[in-house]
């Protein structure tokens, strides 16, 4: 990155072991991909005393080691690399293609997202089955992948008053992002599907279906009709 972008580039402290390097304040593809190549042109050039580094949306938390490098050190270290080092080039990230039945006890609130995006059901079912997300980060709870490239005309609100219980694998929309519940949480995403796909299973060797970078294709399942569902 050089100089002058840098210097719209925010470093701020979040408790005694990291800093948030804040790179704009919107939600978009272009910036989210500009964390991820930060966040990998850090783990190229891992500086002294890096632990971890957490992409979100629009920032890249940075944890570090106190007893290697102090708040002042460390900071001192990221502007310099915020300057000097080119973000790395980042290869297409790895497609994951996840089956969804959509609709139907599976899918609770399609029918209310296709009326208030004016649209019939199966209409918004091949739309969102269409896109190609790119997951911008993990968060909420474990495995819960927040997905960017919701087809501008899905984007409906959140429900008015979340749902206590939403079952694992549940497919939602919420604004303008689209994203699978991995657990069993509330939640006050409109559940428009549900997948059979585990997401996240703790016993797993690799424990995280998804990671930041990756990219996400639904697909629907045809022994599903819409008006009923069907499990997985």
């Amino acid at each position: 990155m050089n100089k002058a972008a840098a210097r719209h580039v925010t470093v701020r402290s979040v408790g005694e072991t990291a800093f948030t390097v804040e790179f704009g304040d919107t939600i978009d593809t272009r910036l989210n991909r500009v964390v991820h190549a930060y966040d990998t042109a850090l783990r190229i050039h891992p500086l002294p005393g890096l632990v971890e580094t957490v992409p979100t949306y629009r920032s890249l938390l940075v944890v570090y080691d106190p007893l290697v490098k102090n708040a002042q050190e460390m900071r001192v270290m990221l502007l310099q690399t915020l300057a000097q080092i080119e973000p790395a080039e980042l290869p297409e990230g790895r497609l994951v293609e996840i089956p969804v039945c959509y609709g139907g006890e599976w899918g609770p609130d399609l029918n209310d997202v296709a009326a208030h995006c004016g649209l019939a059901a199966d209409t918004v079912i091949r739309m969102h089955a269409e896109s190609l997300y790119q997951v911008a980060m993990l968060g909420f709870a474990p495995g819960f992948a927040y997905l960017l490239s919701l087809p501008p005309h899905l984007a409906t609100p959140r429900l008015p008053t979340p749902r206590m219980r939403v079952p694992p694998g549940s497919v939602g929309i919420a604004g303008e992002q689209t994203g699978v519940y991995a657990l069993e949480t509330p939640g006050g995403w409109r559940i428009i599907g549900r997948t059979g796909v585990t997401l996240f299973d703790p016993t797993r060797p690799a424990p995280f279906l998804l990671h930041a970078g990756d990219r996400v294709r639904f697909v629907p399942d045809p022994s599903c009709h819409p008006d009923e569902g069907q499990a997985l």
